[in-house]
């Protein structure tokens, strides 16, 4: 089967620190490459991939200061994947709603992945203006917003097995993971940790938009002597980090799509204690992987519950439900789904 894969340009592919969807579209392209799939992926010029690397760009968004309208950079992309359609036999675009006019004006069968959150007044006015459309979404909850739309698969998250796993260090901390911002909950993080009387560690990106935030809010708190921070890690520094920490503090107050750092964590055989919001009940399994709380209250409360749970049978659940491999396998049953009800031929088969 031949795919085109469209990424995100704000980061490369895979991110070399932050970056959820880049990370998510790394591992769905590697492996469908390694399924044997001919596979086009286009993303920034940095990007690193077995697939043909379709360069919208030398470097990521990110990276880069002289960008001043990224909007162009997104409509120029969405211009060359229409140009070259006809090479594919499915277009899969993980850029929200950029593409939509566009590719649904060709022949080509294509679908989005919605990978954020749906929430907004702006979101469902643009997404029901394209009814017939294909949309995966990451979990159950995440349609919730907008239900009315063509959704045709919830396809949750997966990742190499490989990537993050388990290392023989000895736990001595918990871990906060992530981003600094209002709706993660780092503030909680650090409180939950004071009450319960252990350390934290925290590993966060801080935003330009979450500058003001952080110095307000959470400054003051980082000061607090039971708490760490190490900044923004990258991936070979996860394992280290996920595996020396007793649990995964993930006290979000948002309506979480996913939740990659939960994934992560059991990857490492980290449980998590994550608040019940968003996807969380969909990708944690209460007294399992981890505990899911209401609040500060039940999280503390489950931080002494952290030694009743099986590292090993974490790392097993992630083995089961969140590999790379199963991710893909999904989505390839939404491909030729698609294609079968297009009436489109393939354009080759799968290697064998």
């Amino acid at each position: 089967m031949r795919i085109a894969q469209i990424a995100p340009l704000f980061e490369a592919v895979p991110p070399k620190l932050y970056g959820g969807t880049e990370r998510v579209v790394s591992s769905l392209t590697e492996e469908l490459v390694a399924m044997g799939h001919d596979v086009t992926l286009f993303a920034s010029g940095d990007s690193v991939t077995a697939a043909k690397l379709a360069a919208m760009r030398e470097q990521a968004l990110r990276l880069d200061p002289t960008v001043k309208d990224w909007v162009a950079h997104y409509h120029r992309m969405v211009e060359m994947v229409a140009r070259r359609a006809g090479e594919f036999d499915i277009i899969h675009s993980h850029i929200d709603y950029f593409p939509l006019g566009l590719l649904e004006r060709q022949n080509t069968p294509f679908l989005t992945t919605l990978h954020g959150r749906l929430d907004l007044p702006e979101f469902k006015m643009i997404y029901e203006t394209y009814g017939r459309t294909p949309f995966v979404s990451i979990s159950d909850h995440q349609r919730k917003p907008i239900p009315s739309l063509n959704w045709v698969r919830t396809v949750l998250h997966g990742m190499p097995r490989d990537r993050l796993t388990p290392q023989p260090v000895e736990q001595s901390y918990f871990a906060f993971l992530g981003r600094v911002s209002p709706e993660k909950g780092l503030d909680k993080a650090i409180r939950i940790a004071a009450r319960a009387g252990v350390k934290l560690k925290v590993a966060a990106k801080i935003d330009a938009a979450d500058r003001a935030y952080y110095d307000r809010e959470i400054a003051p708190l980082i000061s607090q002597g039971h708490v760490e921070y190490v900044g923004e890690i990258n991936d070979s520094q996860k394992p280290g980090f996920l595996s020396g920490a007793h649990g995964l503090l993930f006290p979000i107050d948002w309506p979480e799509p996913f939740g990659l750092v939960m994934i992560e964590a059991m990857a490492c055989g980290t449980p998590v204690i994550a608040f019940e919001r968003g996807s969380v009940p969909e990708v944690m399994e209460d007294g399992l992987t981890g505990f899911v709380v209401n609040n500060e209250d039940e999280a503390v409360a489950a931080v002494a519950r952290i030694p009743d749970l099986d590292r090993a049978q974490v790392r097993t659940r992630f083995e089961q439900r969140f590999t790379a491999r199963r991710m893909a396998e999904d989505y390839v049953s939404v491909y030729q789904d698609l294609i079968a009800a297009r009436g489109k031929p393939q354009l080759r088969a799968v290697a064998g």
